[in-house]
């Protein structure tokens, strides 16, 4: 199965700075690697095809964010209706990439994912071609695998309601992993450093 990695990196993080003077994925980790560089490493290192989504407006941090994931070696896609929510933005995602079998969706502010557990979730959805998502201490994560079946469910979605919308009543295959980065996110200035 031929699947294709959707990061999402379309959000705002007004949470992070109300202000709007920093975004959240263009902060410097420990390591030197601004967050969202390290998210698409993640699905990189995993998957021969990486699509970024990215708001449609060209200010200053669209246009950094826009290079930083190009060098990086994603393909980018500016989805005109991403200020109406992660649902459109995804979908946009999904119609375009529709000669995929699959697809993984990974969170742009998610940056200490493992290459191996976006391996993991990977195989497990290329095997079972069913849903697929970690499971880190009884709490699922991501990135979550959807197979191509499922298009017409990501297409129809809309607004702030993301894939949780589609894995609402289905049987979703968990993987368990050690990998505490499948839930772990950036929302303010300190999750930047949590050990």
């Amino acid at each position: 199965m031929r699947a294709v990695g959707l990061l999402l990196a379309a959000g705002r993080g007004q949470r992070f700075d109300p202000s709007g003077a920093q975004h959240k994925l263009l902060q410097t980790l420990p390591d030197g690697r601004l967050v969202a560089e390290a998210a698409a490493d993640a699905l990189l290192a995993a998957l021969p095809q990486v699509l970024a989504l990215l708001p449609a407006n060209h200010d200053r941090h669209t246009d950094a964010l826009s290079a930083a994931l190009q060098r990086r070696g994603c393909r980018l896609l500016h989805c005109e209706q991403a200020h109406l929510g992660m649902g459109h933005t995804l979908a946009a995602g999904v119609a375009a990439s529709a000669d995929t079998q699959g697809w993984l969706v990974a969170l742009a502010d998610m940056p200490w994912v493992q290459p191996a557990t976006v391996r993991a979730v990977r195989n497990a959805l290329r095997e079972r071609e069913t849903l697929v998502q970690p499971l880190y201490a009884g709490q699922p994560g991501h990135p979550v695998g959807f197979p191509h079946r499922y298009r017409a469910a990501l297409l129809a979605l809309q607004g702030d309601r993301g894939a949780r919308a589609v894995l609402a009543g289905q049987t979703v295959w968990q993987i368990e992993t050690s990998d505490a980065g499948v839930t772990r996110d950036v929302d303010t200035p300190a999750d930047l450093y949590l050990a």
